[in-house]
């Protein structure tokens, strides 16, 4: 699988053609599912995963042009057979990972068995936003949880080796500043990179490259 790992998805030109590289086409000759799930927990989350799907967030994801959009809803699927969408999971060329609580999406992530399928989706491109970009490293932090999984603990899906802080310096996030980042990844013991909206960090057969408008700082 092929990682485009935003802070706030497809903001800026040179994000756009990374991901038109991974995808080896056009945007608007590829298929993609969207996953909203992280958008739940907390005080207006099913708002904020319409935003998502409609493209009325602030994260360029899902209304960037697609030739054809489906919704994955993460928390639905271990009520339905798996022959009803892991067909659909194989076949899309994207799959478009929204933002909100980290935690909450590894652990649906892991109950409905998309988790294990990720490894196997060689032509794949996995598209992150925040939580979602956060998802795939080994851990967050203790600074980003808020919802806790019943086991405990920081731990999300280990697909990479590093760790992200997203929303570098955002003026509305002021705990995301330079510093804040720096504490965090005092804590992370491990690599880490803290990025803001203008960034992603590229993941492509095991090569990390770092793609910018913006300003990002790799830790370890």
């Amino acid at each position: 699988m092929r990682l485009l790992l935003t802070s706030a998805g497809v903001k800026n030109a040179s994000i756009r053609e990374a991901l038109v590289d991974l995808l080896g086409k056009p945007v608007e000759e590829a298929s993609a599912l969207v996953v909203p799930t992280a958008s739940y927990p907390g005080p207006g989350g099913p708002a904020r995963a319409w935003r998502v799907i409609t493209g009325h967030a602030s994260t360029p994801l899902c209304e960037i042009g697609w030739s054809s959009l489906g919704v994955l809803e993460l928390s639905a699927l271990p009520s339905v057979d798996p022959s009803a969408w892991v067909p659909e999971v194989r076949e899309v060329d994207a799959l478009l990972v929204g933002g909100g609580d980290p935690l909450y999406l590894a652990h649906w992530l892991r109950a409905s068995g998309v988790a294990d399928l990720l490894d196997s989706l060689a032509g794949t491109v996995y598209v992150g936003v925040s939580a979602g970009s956060m998802v795939v490293a080994p851990r967050v932090g203790e600074e980003f949880v808020g919802w806790r999984p019943p086991g405990g603990g920081d731990a999300t899906l280990g697909l990479v080796d590093f760790s992200l802080f997203p929303h570098l310096d955002h003026p509305d996030l002021p705990d995301n500043a330079m510093a804040s980042a720096e504490a965090w990844a005092a804590g992370i013991d491990g690599p880490a990179y803290a990025v803001d909206d203008q960034t992603a960090v590229v993941v492509r057969d095991g090569e990390v490259t770092v793609v910018t408008e913006g300003h990002w700082r790799r830790f370890g």
